[in-house]
């Protein structure tokens, strides 16, 4: 117990000895969790609105003159990627455009009987499931036409694996960017009692004994960085999120909430085991030296 109270307030003298580099440790690993909780926020962001935007995209499947929709439907519901099967009948069809019309209806009185044909609105479980599931639409007896947003499901699928690898290359860049500082700011600690740990050593101090002290500096470093970062992300993200739905008031947003919360228990709890870890090789290597026979 006392070698562990020993520890923390080492560490502590550590991080007021160095108040600058610290200060500059914290900002450095402020900026780079913030970049990544915004990074993360970012692409959860665009997996929901994708996934709404899925959910919306629909193939209109028409009709033969003579088929009945209630006789194609039961074929259609058993394609693959097939969640939703809508039958639009003539009488549906020509109520939905006097609706589009409205104030029009001369115009339609020009068309004599109902030349519209009936369809079958299908939905699909995934925007890169459209083509394919509009293929096999077109193969089935009865169907003579199929149309659908095939560029917007192109595109959407593209976006949202765009999207998740991004993320993950950002992520590992951001991870060793802040790996590295918290490094060289224990690195810089570490010389700057390499003297007194070579006589701690010599004496029969651990390393561990030894280590730790540089280990909690640097998570309670990681930690702060961190912690900074998921309180900038709780108060910006909002305002944000704002200023994205009065640009873009059709697409839907994650709302804040218990979101922004747990990621914030995740960033800190990355920056408690990036600078963990990153502090633990710094001293490690050096230990390793100081105790190596000459």
């Amino acid at each position: 117990m006392g070698g562990l109270k020993y520890a923390f307030r080492d560490s502590m003298r550590l991080v007021f000895r160095h108040w600058g580099l610290s200060m500059l440790t914290i900002f450095t690993a402020v900026a780079v969790f913030y970049l990544i909780g915004a990074s993360i926020l970012l692409v959860m962001n665009t997996r929901h609105v994708v996934n709404a935007l899925e959910g919306e995209l629909s193939i209109q499947a028409y009709l033969a003159e003579d088929t009945s929709p209630d006789a194609v439907a039961p074929a259609v519901t058993m394609l693959p990627n097939i969640t939703k099967v809508s039958v639009i009948t003539k009488d549906d069809a020509l109520k939905s455009l006097q609706e589009r019309m409205t104030g029009m209806s001369g115009i339609l009185t020009l068309l004599g009987d109902n030349p519209l044909p009936a369809s079958l609105e299908v939905w699909v479980d995934r925007a890169e499931n459209v083509p394919e599931a509009a293929k096999r639409l077109s193969a089935i007896e009865g169907i003579v036409d199929v149309v659908y947003a095939g560029g917007l499901a192109e595109k959407l699928a593209k976006f949202s694996n765009f999207a998740g690898h991004f993320s993950i290359a950002f992520l590992l860049v951001a991870i060793t960017a802040s790996s590295v500082v918290l490094f060289n700011t224990i690195r810089i600690a570490v010389y700057s009692k390499e003297e007194e740990i070579g006589i701690m050593l010599m004496v029969g101090a651990t390393p561990t004994f030894v280590a730790l002290p540089f280990v909690i500096q640097g998570m309670l470093l990681g930690c702060a960085g961190s912690f900074g970062a998921s309180v900038l992300l709780w108060f910006s993200y909002n305002s944000i999120i704002d200023r994205l739905r009065e640009l873009l008031p059709f697409l839907p947003f994650l709302e804040k909430g218990a979101l922004v919360m747990k990621l914030g228990v995740i960033l800190v709890g990355a920056g408690a085991t990036v600078s963990l870890i990153a502090s633990f090789i710094a001293v490690e290597a050096y230990t390793r030296r100081a105790i190596k026979p000459l």
